[in-house]
This record gives structure tokens, C-alpha cells and sequence, in this order.
């Protein structure tokens, strides 16, 4: 949207500058900046090599979550967001990734820059298997077909493969090294999935600007007009399912090596749907969508409700309901609110918080005329 619409005086004098992600210096220098200063964030903890106290070492963590989110939410916004075809099963295509990272890093001994794509393009081929009941089915009915790659994959991974999952019980992954650097700390995998994360973004959104990309929105739009103009339609599907899937397993193979343990229950179905909760309150179809959906609901679970409504909350509303254990009621504040927020999203901004920065950028550009 905004992309499109530049101050006046900024013209396109060749094909390159057309096409060009950022069309002004400005845009160039913001981008840049704010990348360098992402990449600055561990020399200004304490355990930096400055030993400065300017920002908590608690936030290394929280950004590496968000930022091996956001590529998992990214492969849910090609397939959903971009190609309007539902998934109920992107956290176990995560954990495709994950326990096939695993596995090659315990078993075949293969250095981690090879695992990550060799982790990918598995996950991927198995995304294409439960993308072909969408030749046939859509919406709610894909939506069920997608649902039983939730439960089908972890009982795989709990059951036959327990000799190479471990099963139900914790499995550990080497630590990730290159040469004779080792990655055991959060600051050392921080330079890996940083820029990995706005690699896989950057890539994301120039699949949307090709012909797969165009392709992709018109099956969105209207699959049986796309049809009609000679697009492959189920072929399309296909690539966007196995996209979608090799971004699941870039993060998941980035969960194995960042936690060095796995555990299949970090992937249940309450992870596909956060996932899905993180896309519609970012924004679906939007290429900030995710960034915008899984740092504000990361930001309200691991900091603004421990942080700061509980503390708040938590003496008053055993008062208040007395009839509930306080112990139940302090369990079920952060859930409740989740809910209650995305409830929220879906009356007041259906199109998530990634639409309305498009409108705030709009306005900033056409300034004084912005009404």
C-alpha cells in the first residue's frame, strides 16, 4: 500500500528504482539503522563484551523468540494470508523441523549451516502431503484436513520414530559450532537467527512481488476466476503448502539448536493456534504482519502480564472471586487476556495492527493533505 505512494518529487527514472523495496534514501538509512542498531542489542547487556547494563540481558531471549517466530508466522502468511488457504497444523510442521535438525545433528554429524536448509526442504516435502486435499477441499473442511497434521505428526514422532526422538522424553541437541567458535550462549545464536530472521522476511516479501507471488493472491482472491485465466490452481496450492512448511522447519530447526533440547510438548495445537492468533492480530497478507503479531503478543505473554497486570491484579481479584482458587485465578489471567485481546483485534481491526501502520505511513507521506 504505502509503496506505492512516495512524497512529491520522488520519481522512478529507471526500471531498478521501480522496483526497489526501499524507493528513498530515507527508507535506505532507516532500514540499515535499525538492523545495526538490532545487531547492537548484546554489547549492551552486561554480559557483553563492554559490560554495560543498558538493556536487561532478559531481552536477548525475548527477541530471539520473536524473531524464530516470525519466521514461522511468515510461512502462515503465504499459505494463509497470501494464498487464503487455512492451516491447523503449523506447529507441527515446526516440529518436522526441529526433530529432523535434531536428528541429523545427533546421528549424521552435519554442520548446522547444512542442517538448516536440509531441515527446511524435509519439512517442506512434508507440507506438500497435507496440502493435497486442498485440490478438493477449502475452507473449513481444509482447515480439519490441515488439523490432522497436528495430530498425526506428533504421534509419528511420540511412537514409531522413539528411537530416534526419544519419544516423550526430552531429546537433546548438540550445540551448534562453526570451526572453533561454539554457539552455547543466547548472544552467540543471536548473530545466527537475527540475521537469518531478516534474510527469511526479506525473501518473503520479494515471493510475493514475482509471479508465484501474483499467482498466490489471485487463488487468494478468486481461485475459479485464477483458474479461468490459465492458472494452475492446485499447483500453486501445492508450492504454497511447501513453502509455508519450509518456513516452519527454518524455525524449527532453529528452536532444536537455540534450546538444545526438544520436547513434544512445545508443539501442540495450542501452538498452531497462537500462531494464528500472532497473524490475525499482525495482520494477514501484510509483510510486516508477522513481525507486528508475534512481537505484541510476545511482549504481552513474557513481559506486560507477569510484569506488570498481575502484580496489579493478582491481591485484588481473589476478593473478588472468592469462590475460585487463587491459585486457578492466577493460572488463567494470561490466557483470558490473550483471548480477550485477540476478540478485540477481530471487531475493532479485522486487518490487524500491520494495516493500520500502511495507513499511518500513508498519511505521513501526503502530509499536510492526510485527511
Amino acid at each position: 500500500m504505502s509503496a506505492n505512494i512516495r512524497p512529491a518529487g520522488i520519481l522512478d527514472t529507471n526500471y531498478a528504482q521501480d522496483i526497489a523495496l526501499n524507493r528513498t534514501r530515507t527508507d535506505k538509512l532507516i532500514s540499515n539503522g535499525l538492523f545495526a542498531l538490532l545487531l547492537l542489542i548484546p554489547l549492551l547487556t552486561t554480559e557483553g563484551p563492554f559490560g554495560l547494563n543498558l538493556i536487561q540481558q532478559s531481552w536477548i531471549g525475548i527477541i530471539i523468540r520473536i524473531a524464530i517466530y516470525v519466521i514461522a508466522v511468515q510461512g502462515l502468511n503465504i499459505l494463509v494470508g497470501y494464498t487464503g488457504q487455512i492451516s491447523l497444523g503449523h506447529g507441527a510442521f515446526v516440529a518436522v523441523g526441529a526433530y529432523s535438525a535434531a536428528i541429523m545433528a545427533r546421528n549424521l554429524g552435519l554442520p548446522f549451516w547444512l542442517i538448516i536448509p536440509l531441515a527446511a526442504i524435509f519439512t517442506g516435502l512434508v507440507g506438500l502431503l497435507f496440502g493435497l486435499p486442498s485440490l478438493r477441499v477449502k475452507g473449513f473442511y481444509l482447515a480439519m484436513a490441515t488439523l490432522a497434521a497436528q495430530f498425526i505428526i506428533p504421534w509419528l514422532l511420540r511412537y514409531p520414530l522413539a528411537d530416534f526422538t526419544n519419544g516423550s522424553r526430552p531429546l537433546e541437541v548438540p550445540i551448534p559450532t562453526l570451526g572453533p567458535l561454539s554457539f552455547a550462549s543466547d548472544a552467540a545464536m543471536y548473530y545466527i537467527i537475527i540475521p537469518l530472521s531478516v534474510f527469511m522476511m526479506l525473501a518473503a516479501r520479494n515471493i510475493m512481488r514475482t509471479r508465484v507471488g501474483r499467482a498466490f493472491i489471485s487463488v487468494r482472491d478468486n481461485d475459479l476466476a485464477a483458474e479461468l485465466l490459465g492458472i494452475n490452481v492446485f499447483a500453486y496450492k501445492l508450492q504454497a503448502f511447501f513453502l509455508s512448511a519450509f518456513f516452519a522447519g527454518v524455525a524449527g530447526a532453529l528452536i532444536a539448536f537455540e534450546t538444545n533440547s526438544l520436547s513434544l510438548d512445545k508443539f501442540t495445537l495450542n501452538l498452531s493456534i497462537e500462531f494464528l492468533a500472532m497473524l490475525v492480530i499482525g495482520g494477514a497478507g501484510f509483510p510486516l504482519g508477522p513481525l507486528f503479531g508475534v512481537a505484541f503478543v510476545n511482549l504481552l505473554t513474557q513481559d506486560i502480564i507477569p510484569a506488570r497486570i498481575l502484580p496489579a491484579v493478582g491481591p485484588v481479584l481473589p476478593g473478588l472471586l472468592p469462590f475460585i482458587d487463587p491459585v486457578n485465578i492466577n493460572a488463567a489471567i494470561s490466557p483470558l487476556l490473550f483471548g480477550f485481546i485477540l476478540v478485540i483485534f477481530l471487531i475493532a481491526s479485522p486487518r490487524g495492527l500491520a494495516y493500520r501502520w500502511e495507513i499511518f505511513k500513508i498519511a505521513w507521506k501526503i502530509r499536510p493533505y492526510s485527511h
